[in-house]
C-alpha cells in the first residue's frame, strides 16, 4: 500500500502555555477533519495519527491487528528504535500469550483486591509521613519534588522491596528511560546500576526470602510450569520501578494543579470527600497519556475509514480521544461528578496500564489526605508561571509551588473511613 501522495503532517506536541490541562489545539480540529492522518514525529518515525476515541479504542482492543511491539513512546524517545529485538523481560513491547505471562506474574503484586487492601496502610503512612515533615518548614514547599515524587517512589520501592535509601538507582533509570533526548549509550548506563542492583537483590531474595515483592515474585516463579529466568526478574522490576514512580506523581501533581485552577470543583470535593475516587478517573481522562503511544499494523487493515498497511505505525492519541465529544459530553469541561466512566488514561484492551490500580491507591489516598489535612493548600505562584516539563513523555508539571496556613495532625479526622478506590470495590 502506497503513501507517497498523503500529506504529512508534524506531530502536534503539548502546548501547556496554551493548554496547561489538554492537548494542542490542533487535536480538535484533526478529530474533527482528519482523524487519521499522516505524522512526522520528533523522531523521524512517520505515523497514522489517530485522534477519535472509537477508533483510539478499537485499536487499543485489537493487538491482533496492533502490535505493541515497537515500544509505546517510540515516537517520542531519542533512544528508542522500533526495530530493535526484544531484550528478556521487556514485556511492554511483547503480544499476546507472551505479554500475558509476564503480566499475570506481575499482577498479584499490584491489582489485586487483597493487594490493594494490604498496600493501603503503607501508602497512608507514607503521606503522612511526608506530611509531617513538610510541616516543619515554613508553610510553603515545591509539591512536585517534595511531596508526590517522594510519596511514589517509596509506595513503588515499597511494593517491589528496594529500600527508599536507593531510590536514586530507579528515579535516574526512570528519568532517562522517558527522555525525549537520552540517546541509546545514555540509556545503557542510566539504566546498568539499577539493573545490577536488582541482580544482586535478586541473589539475596533467593538466599533469605523477605515479605516483599520481589521475594513473592521468585516463590511465583520457582513454582510456575516456565519459570522466569534471573534476567527476566530483573526486568521486570526494573520496569515496575522506572514506570511506577513518576507516571503517578505526575499525574498527583497534574491533579493538584487541575484542582488549584478550577475552585468551583475543588471546593465540591472539599464538601463532599467521598467524591475523591471518580475525581481521579476524572482528572486522569482530563490529561492523561498526553503524548499518545504508538502501535503497529501487523497486516493490512483499516481504522476510521482509512486503509492502514501492514507494517504502518499508529500514534493513539488517548488525551485527544478522552476530548472527544462523541464519547464524554462537554469534555473540555473538568467535572469531578462525571466519574470519567470509560476514559482510556490508563489504556484500554490486554496492555491497559498494569499498575492502574496501585496508582489510583496512592492518588485516592493522597488527594484525601491533603483535604483532610492541608485543607489551606493553595498556588504560591500565578498558574501561567508554573514550568512544565519540557525533555520528558511524562507530561505534566516541573515544579509546583504550594503554600498553606497549617498542617493538621495526622491523628485529626483519621478515624473517617476512607472511601474504597475502584479497583478495591471489584
Amino acid at each position: 500500500m502506497e503513501h507517497d501522495s498523503t500529506p504529512v503532517r508534524q506531530l502536534p506536541m503539548p502546548r501547556p502555555d496554551v493548554c496547561p490541562f489538554g492537548p494542542a489545539p490542533e487535536y480538535a480540529r484533526l478529530r474533527a477533519e482528519a482523524p487519521v492522518t499522516r505524522v512526522a514525529c520528533p523522531t523521524g518515525l512517520t505515523a497514522w495519527l489517530v485522534t477519535r476515541y472509537a477508533d483510539v479504542r478499537e485499536a487499543l482492543g485489537d493487538a491482533d491487528r496492533f502490535s505493541s511491539r515497537p515500544g509505546q513512546v517510540v515516537h517520542l524517545m531519542a533512544h528508542a528504535d522500533p526495530e530493535r529485538p526484544l531484550a528478556p523481560g521487556e514485556f511492554t513491547r511483547m503480544d499476546g500469550a507472551e505479554y500475558q505471562r509476564f503480566r499475570r506474574h506481575i499482577g498479584p503484586e499490584v491489582s489485586t483486591a487483597g493487594r490493594l487492601a494490604q498496600l493501603r496502610p503503607m501508602v497512608q503512612a507514607i503521606i503522612d509521613e511526608r506530611l509531617d515533615l513538610l510541616a516543619l518548614t515554613d508553610r510553603r514547599a515545591e509539591f512536585y519534588h517534595d511531596f508526590a515524587v517522594p510519596v511514589t517512589t517509596a509506595a513503588i520501592g515499597g511494593i517491589v522491596g528496594v529500600p527508599y535509601e536507593e531510590r536514586d538507582l530507579f528515579q535516574r533509570a526512570g528519568a532517562a528511560v522517558f527522555s525525549g533526548v537520552t540517546d541509546q549509550a545514555g540509556l545503557v548506563a542510566a539504566v546498568k546500576p539499577l539493573h545490577g542492583y536488582l541482580y544482586q537483590l535478586l541473589q539475596e531474595r533467593r538466599a533469605a526470602p523477605a515479605d516483599d515483592g520481589i521475594s513473592r515474585m521468585i516463590a511465583r516463579s520457582d513454582a510456575a510450569e516456565q519459570p522466569f529466568s534471573d534476567l527476566e526478574l530483573v526486568s521486570m522490576c526494573a520496569i515496575m520501578l522506572s514506570a511506577g514512580f513518576d507516571t503517578t506523581a505526575t499525574v498527583l501533581t497534574h491533579g493538584l494543579l487541575a484542582l488549584l485552577a478550577h475552585p468551583e470543583e475543588l471546593a465540591r470535593l472539599r464538601a463532599d470527600p467521598s467524591l475523591v475516587p471518580q475525581a481521579i478517573e476524572e482528572l486522569v481522562r482530563f490529561f492523561g497519556g498526553a503524548p499518545g503511544i504508538v502501535r503497529q499494523a501487523t497486516r493490512d487493515t483499516r481504522i476510521g475509514g482509512q486503509e492502514i498497511a501492514a507494517g504502518d505505525y499508529l500514534v493513539l492519541a488517548i488525551q485527544a480521544a478522552d476530548r472527544d465529544p462523541a464519547a464524554f459530553p462537554d469534555p473540555d469541561r473538568l467535572d469531578l461528578t462525571r466519574g470519567g466512566q470509560g476514559h482510556l488514561g490508563f489504556g484500554y484492551g490486554a496492555h491497559q496500564c498494569f499498575g492502574q490500580q496501585t496508582a489510583r491507591l496512592e492518588l485516592t489516598v493522597a488527594f484525601e489526605t491533603l483535604l483532610r489535612r492541608v485543607p489551606s493548600l493553595r498556588l504560591a505562584v500565578p498558574l501561567e508561571e508554573v514550568p512544565f516539563k519540557t525533555d520528558s513523555t511524562v507530561v505534566g508539571p516541573a515544579a509546583l509551588p504550594v503554600a498553606w496556613d497549617r498542617i493538621h495532625p495526622a491523628a485529626e479526622g483519621a478515624a473517617a473511613a476512607p472511601a474504597p478506590t475502584p479497583g478495591e470495590r471489584r
